[in-house]
């Protein structure tokens, strides 16, 4: 067979026990697995359970503080700063969580500052997160200098995703989250790995040249999408996660990676506002605005970003997920001595 079918929960259990396996700390572990259980969940499989295979290599080569015990502070009223201790950026944002809403019911706006921490993942987790609350949110991390900037071919910037979220009383939050670059890095290494040439504008090889080799753009360089405004967005990106919150760009990550080939280090800034805050009793009537700005783009048969999530979130809980069959076994020998 091609394919491997599993419940989420057979695909939690196994994500937990590989993540123990190679040495996390059971809430690390089941922090980090959680998000990956999501991703396959949501038919996002470059950010799914193949990030297991990422994160074991993370902590085999030294680049994740698999017992990390993150360190909460609060620099100002209205921020929040987790410092993760060099261990996976997931139990930090969930340490951080709490105080982040308390803060933006108290003050309408709030900040949560992850750094030091080792970063694989998507962003729509935490903002899927903080809307459970009502509250809007922003989120944004640089990575590895992997992709280019627009008018060049050698790398500066990461991947730098920017992810936004809603809340839609009664319904699934309004969530985008996208890489600046032309496409996430996971989707090329899923490329590589079955074999399948990449589009011609997702980058460059190591002498600048495009390529359609999936390899070739991982050991080259990776475009920005939309020219200009993508690249522009990436330094914004690098600007707020990085040197604002006391952290390192992509470059200064790869740097401290010394040819590890690991996860990226650094930092992730995320915003949340309550509407309650600035809105007051006038809070439904502009919510009901909004509602009608979603019904005006689906009802000319446009799609909201993430319905695509949610319809394969539907089928996963409800039929579970399949896993490409030598994907599942790359997972199983994962602490094997085979």
């Amino acid at each position: 067979m091609n394919s491997v079918s599993m419940t989420l929960d057979e695909l939690r259990t196994l994500a937990r026990a590989k993540l123990r396996l190679v040495g996390l700390a059971p809430d690390h572990a089941d922090a980090v697995a959680e998000t990956m259980v999501a991703g396959e969940r949501d038919g996002c499989a470059s950010h799914g359970i193949y990030r297991l295979l990422v994160a074991a290599n993370s902590v085999a080569k030294g680049v994740a503080v698999p017992d990390a015990v993150p360190d909460i502070t609060e620099p100002a009223p209205a921020l929040v700063k987790v410092d993760g201790r060099g261990g996976f950026a997931q139990l930090p944002f969930e340490r951080g969580l709490p105080l982040l809403v308390e803060k933006a019911r108290r003050h309408g706006i709030a900040a949560l500052a992850v750094t030091n921490s080792v970063h694989f993942a998507a962003l729509w987790p935490e903002v899927e997160a903080v809307t459970a609350h009502g509250l809007v949110a922003l989120a944004f991390t640089p990575s590895h200098a992997w992709v280019a900037p627009a008018g060049g071919t050698k790398p500066v910037f990461g991947t730098n995703p920017i992810a936004f979220g809603w809340p839609r009383p009664g319904r699934d939050p309004f969530v985008f989250d996208f890489a600046t670059s032309a496409v996430a890095r996971g989707e090329i290494e899923l490329h590589r790995r079955a074999g399948k040439p990449v589009p011609e504008d997702w980058g460059y090889d190591a002498a600048g040249n495009p390529t359609t080799d999936a390899a070739s753009v991982l050991d080259g360089a990776m475009r920005t999408f939309g020219g200009h405004k993508g690249s522009a967005l990436a330094a914004m990106v690098e600007l707020l996660a990085g040197p604002l919150i006391g952290d390192m760009t992509s470059a200064e990550s790869l740097a401290a990676d010394g040819g590890r080939m690991g996860s990226p280090i650094g930092g992730e800034l995320v915003i949340a506002l309550d509407p309650a805050g600035f809105l007051g009793a006038g809070l439904a009537g502009r919510f009901a605005a909004a509602e009608a700005m979603f019904d005006s783009i689906e009802g000319q048969g446009a799609r909201l970003p993430s319905a695509r999530r949610y319809a394969a979130r539907a089928t996963s809980l409800r039929d579970g997920v399949r896993i490409p069959a030598q994907l599942h076994a790359d997972i199983l020998a994962i602490g094997s001595n085979g």
